[in-house]
């Protein structure tokens, strides 16, 4: 009778352990999930303001140029002012999408203006600019993929029932709108 006792607190005491062993690993999947989240933000978070410095710059070099386009130079100097005071991540996800339609416009109208082309500050602040958006592009396909990985987890048995505990609600993807996903029309 001993010896049962004995091999039922045996048995009673590794499923203890695995119970224990599942949960940690469980909490710190998910807890790794979801920094990876807040960095490839962050990342994110970088390029936007190195994209904003830039476009200082570069409406700076424009400005001389294009008088005549003083609607695409607004419409740039107010998505950029937007990016620059969005505060969450979803004003700064609509602020994003906002300033690359109004870069779209802008680098569509300077190609009617060769003085501008051909002006080599200019051509560095584009290049630049557009690097760092080759860049963004590549940091938001990571942020959606880590985004997708977490919301796909957080719904799985047995991980929703330690989500649930934590309060992990599923987190939203960077979308484009649907206005950037249209050609850009310049009417000149």
């Amino acid at each position: 009778m001993a010896a049962l006792g004995m091999i039922i607190g045996i048995v009673v005491g590794l499923l203890v352990i695995i119970l224990i062993g599942t949960f940690v690993s469980i909490y710190n999947s998910l807890v790794r999930l979801k920094n990876n989240i807040e960095k490839a933000w962050a990342n994110i978070d970088v390029l936007l303001k190195q994209r904003t410095d830039e476009l200082g710059k570069l409406l700076g070099a424009v400005k001389g140029f294009m008088k005549q386009e003083k609607t695409i130079l607004l419409g740039v100097t107010k998505a950029r002012t937007a990016a620059i005071n969005a505060g969450t991540i979803q004003e700064k996800a609509k602020a994003d999408n906002q300033l690359t339609g109004a870069l779209k416009s802008l680098f569509a109208v300077t190609e009617n203006y060769p003085d501008l082309k051909s002006n080599q500050n200019f051509m560095q602040l584009q290049t630049r600019i557009t690097s760092i958006e080759e860049s963004l592009a590549d940091r938001r396909e990571f942020y959606n993929d880590s985004v997708n990985t977490f919301n796909i987890r957080i719904e799985q048995i047995p991980y929703v029932i330690i989500a649930n505990m934590l309060h992990y609600v599923k987190k939203e993807m960077f979308k484009v709108s649907e206005a950037d996903k249209k050609d850009v029309k310049i009417d000149l």
